[in-house]
């Protein structure tokens, strides 16, 4: 079950939690908080609020140790509310936070009953199932499962603040525990006090090393950091194998929070077929919102390499999708409502967002590295193509041709930028990749592409050795822009 993000509040303890169902013979949320004085104590320590909910809240709230109930200044019953129908619990959860002045999605709902948990979930509140069924009943659906007070106080820890230093070892050494890691190849797993990975290389020819930083997206960061490191291991014909990451949050962020993005890095890497086999996890000040530096090591058999020292004069150019497919989904998801504001039709955001399902350059990477007239490729990210374009112009030694009005740009693309008054040749933009191929090659090229079911552009040429872009505009030459910074912190500058 994946870790979800949340920054906990209230507490909303079932006292009732499996409805009266006679096969639940084990101690319910009664007994379990009279069980748990000392741990109410530590959660009125951290100021979280606690509602009682069934038949016998006003009775359990009233039977508690006087030290305890000295704390529980506040703590609201809701009484002879476990008949309460699966339609109306909703309203019954909503009510009580709202005399607690805490928001849904900062409230736990601690219950076993399948309907609570489920009117709980509607509203948005963060759901906790008691995992005391017994004779074989089944563990209702929730965001966490807890047994005994430990676990539950486990859970409600995810949803404190940290300040500065490292996540806790013993939330860490449970993620660990939770992941599956089948790659025979890395000898030394990640784990608490584990400072690195080792793997076995000894039947691989080449190795390929990348790191890059995300620190723009706050959204779907983990996708960035797997698929922006992925992409530039394709770009040489390699393998994405082995990754490592290194995690710095802002200090107030909470376990779950973090643990959220650790899961969301183990799915995309899966998904790729990528092993997160290690990194760092830190709490500090020195950020404002999360940043991942990814480190990855693919490889590749050294016929297969591709150098970028192989373009000639007179390859042509080509380049996949469009500009600023990241840039695109990035803005939709950081600045939606400042689209929204700008007229920009909520449809619209949403096929914007989704423009990060595209990021991946993979699967044509690989099309194009087994083509032998495929002389180099170049991933498109910060700086946008125009940047892309001058370093790729750099790495090859020769100068370049662009014709300006043929480079793709998606309608939503053009619509963005528009509204907000920024260029998308300078916008950042993995998910188009740049492939230089021989003459004779380039029908070849656009034919395997195309199978992938990515679009694949002509827009220019190798010209003589050397460096810089020379671009056409109506078959006249124009100056190729440069920036100084991504179009994109424009928007950080200003929000």
């Amino acid at each position: 079950m994946a870790n979800r993000a949340f920054r906990v509040r209230a507490v909303f303890m079932d006292v009732d939690p499996y409805g009266g169902r006679a096969e639940a013979q084990t101690p319910g949320a009664a007994e379990l908080l009279k069980a748990a004085s000392e741990r109410i104590s530590r959660l009125y320590a951290h100021k979280l609020k606690i509602a009682l909910f069934g038949r016998d809240s006003a009775k359990v709230l009233a039977g508690m140790p006087d030290d305890v109930r000295a704390l529980c200044d506040g703590m609201q019953a809701a009484d002879n509310r476990a008949a309460t129908p699966a339609h109306d619990l909703a309203a019954v959860i909503r009510r009580t936070l709202v005399d607690l002045e805490v928001p849904a999605g900062s409230a736990l709902v601690v219950s076993g009953r399948p309907d609570l948990l489920s009117a709980a979930a509607r509203i948005g509140a963060v759901t906790v199932a008691l995992g005391l069924c017994a004779d074989g009943a089944k563990i209702p659906t929730a965001d966490y499962t807890a047994a005994d007070p430990a676990e539950l106080e486990t859970v409600v820890r995810l949803g404190l603040p940290l300040s500065g230093g490292k996540l806790p070892n013993d939330l860490l050494a449970r993620h660990f525990g939770r992941i599956a890691i089948d790659d025979p190849a890395l000898l030394v797993r990640p784990g608490v006090g584990e400072d690195t990975a080792a793997v076995d290389i000894s039947g691989e020819e080449v190795l390929v090393i990348k790191s890059d930083p995300i620190t723009f997206a706050s959204d779907a960061i983990a996708r960035y950091a797997v698929l922006v490191n992925a992409n530039d291991i394709a770009t040489a014909g390699a393998v994405p194998r082995w990754l490592l990451t290194t995690l710095i949050f802002p200090s107030g962020s909470t376990p779950s929070e973090i643990l959220q993005v650790m899961d969301e890095l183990q799915a995309v890497s899966r998904r790729f077929q990528i092993t997160l086999c290690g990194g760092h996890t830190e709490i500090s000040d020195a950020v404002r919102r999360p940043v991942i530096t990814g480190m990855l090591a693919g490889t590749v058999m050294r016929r297969d390499l591709v150098d970028k020292a192989r373009m000639r004069p007179g390859d042509r150019i080509f380049i996949t999708k469009a500009l600023a497919v990241e840039g695109t989904a990035l803005i939709a998801r950081e600045f939606g409502a400042k689209l929204r504001q700008l007229g920009m039709p909520a449809a619209e955001i949403d096929r914007c967002r989704d423009f990060l399902e595209h990021l991946s350059i993979l699967s044509e990477a690989y099309a194009a590295s087994t083509l032998k007239g495929v002389s180099a490729m170049h991933d498109v990210t910060e700086g946008g193509l125009a940047t892309a374009l001058t370093e790729l112009s750099w790495a090859g030694g020769c100068r370049l041709e662009v014709d300006m009005d043929a480079i793709p740009v998606f309608a939503e693309t053009r619509r963005v930028c528009d509204l907000l008054g920024i260029d998308p040749l300078g916008l950042i933009g993995s998910g188009s990749l740049l492939i230089c191929c021989r003459p004779a090659d380039g029908d070849r090229l656009v034919e395997r592409v195309r199978k992938t079911g990515a679009a694949i552009t002509p827009i220019g040429k190798a010209l003589e050795e050397g460096h810089g872009v020379r671009a056409l505009q109506n078959s006249r030459t124009v100056a190729w822009p440069q920036f100084e910074a991504d179009e994109i912190t424009r928007l950080y500058g200003g929000a």
